[in-house]
């Protein structure tokens, strides 16, 4: 395998690892253990486990490590470490770095899962969490100290997305010795610059665009090898959050069309926004490609002017027009995933983030009307039809 492959090379060819049979497709090893030759054997697996060596499906297994190779391949990090979802890898990255005592920075613009984790468990735990702005960096000067483990944001906020400058934070955090972890979901590992722009840890909720089909849950954490093996593998191996072999399987496939996916998805996000710019029943359209969005200028740098998979609408007329609305959509499903081959539609308010309060969702934006849209793989101008169609009803 090349490192100078271009990517979709990497997203078909990377991280293979052939049976004794010579497959084509990746096979899939559902085996809880693994047998050894001889004691001898088992004792020296079990002191150091080599690349293609494996003992216990909880700490690696064939098929789930092809699927962290070809994924640490692509995003250009030298390990990564599988996990059952995005969360537990969200989880996972934070829980393996911090103790007692120790100080997290974090955006206050974040999924609630995510707030949950810093706020009830971290803090639960002793360790103190300081929220901030994420696209003032003025915010991040004053917030971060010495005693800062770890800070944490989303690359591109859910669901208002707003776009966090990567390496400004990266330069303010490791000044100061700071672990800069990013949840990269909403910029893609298609888009994805984090490595070069300064974030030692990345994590991605596979169960999005990585399937992008809707079938499975899983999550990866992306890293250097020493972060990966050292600090976050002990705490994996022995909180068990690992992936199942067969859903690194499905990951796998679905790698090999991400990036075609991905392309066809942002393209349609863009000529949704086009469309919808200026309409009457909207009070906003949000989408970090658009020159309206206040971050452009960021995302021209951080993933080279492309904005994503997702645009964000707010409806004028609040919840019961942001309602009348998602009932006419008829291209395109009424869900809470995103990523996937087919358009979702979400109404944040009353589902992804109803766990939040009416303060909290007020200042991060999330209105009755807004309504996150991830734009599938459909034709583009039937989307648009179906969408201002579906206005007319609001």
């Amino acid at each position: 395998m090349s490192n100078d492959w271009k990517p979709r090379t990497k997203l078909v060819h990377g991280g293979i690892r052939r049976s004794q049979y010579n497959e084509v497709s990746e096979a899939i090893f559902l085996t809880q253990g693994f047998v050894y030759d001889t004691a001898e054997q088992a004792q020296e697996r079990f002191r150091e486990t080599g690349p293609d060596e494996f003992i216990y499906a909880r700490y690696g297994n064939p098929t789930v490590a092809m699927f962290e190779d070809r994924m640490a391949m692509l995003e250009g990090t030298e390990d990564a470490f599988a996990t059952a979802s995005g969360m537990a890898a969200v989880n996972a990255a934070l829980m393996s770095v911090c103790k007692a005592g120790d100080h997290v920075v974090a955006a206050k613009a974040l999924f609630g899962s995510c707030l949950y984790i810093l706020e009830k468990v971290l803090g639960r735990y002793g360790v103190e969490i300081t929220l901030v702005d994420g696209t003032d960096l003025d915010a991040w000067r004053a917030a971060v100290r010495d005693d800062t483990v770890a800070v944490f944001f989303e690359s591109t906020s859910n669901p208002t997305l707003e776009v966090i400058d990567i390496k400004g934070v990266a330069e303010i955090a490791h000044a100061h010795g700071a672990l800069v972890i990013v949840d990269n979901v909403f910029a893609t590992p298609v888009y994805s610059k984090a490595v070069e722009l300064g974030a030692d840890v990345i994590v991605y909720s596979a169960t999005k665009h990585i399937d992008g089909q809707g079938r499975a849950l899983g999550g990866i954490i992306l890293g250097t090898q020493d972060y990966i093996r050292e600090t976050l593998m002990p705490y994996l191996k022995h909180s068990g959050g690992a992936l199942s072999p067969f859903n690194a399987w499905l990951m796998l496939k679905g790698m090999e069309t991400i990036e075609l996916r991905v392309n066809a998805q942002s393209a349609n996000a863009i000529a949704l926004t086009e469309a919808l710019q200026g309409h009457a029943k909207l009070a906003r359209v949000i989408y970090p490609g658009h020159p309206s969005h206040a971050q452009y200028d960021l995302v021209q740098r951080q993933t080279n002017g492309q904005g994503g998979t997702v645009v964000s609408i707010d409806l004028a007329g609040g919840k019961e027009a942001a309602f009348r609305f998602l009932n006419a959509i008829t291209v395109g499903v009424l869900s809470n995933n995103l990523g996937d081959a087919k358009s979702i539609y979400t109404h944040p308010e009353t589902t992804t983030h109803s766990s939040l309060t009416d303060d909290q969702r007020a200042a991060l934006g999330i209105t009755s009307g807004l309504v996150r849209i991830s734009l599938g793989i459909e034709d583009g101008e039937d989307i648009v039809a179906d969408v201002l169609a579906a206005l007319e009803q609001a």
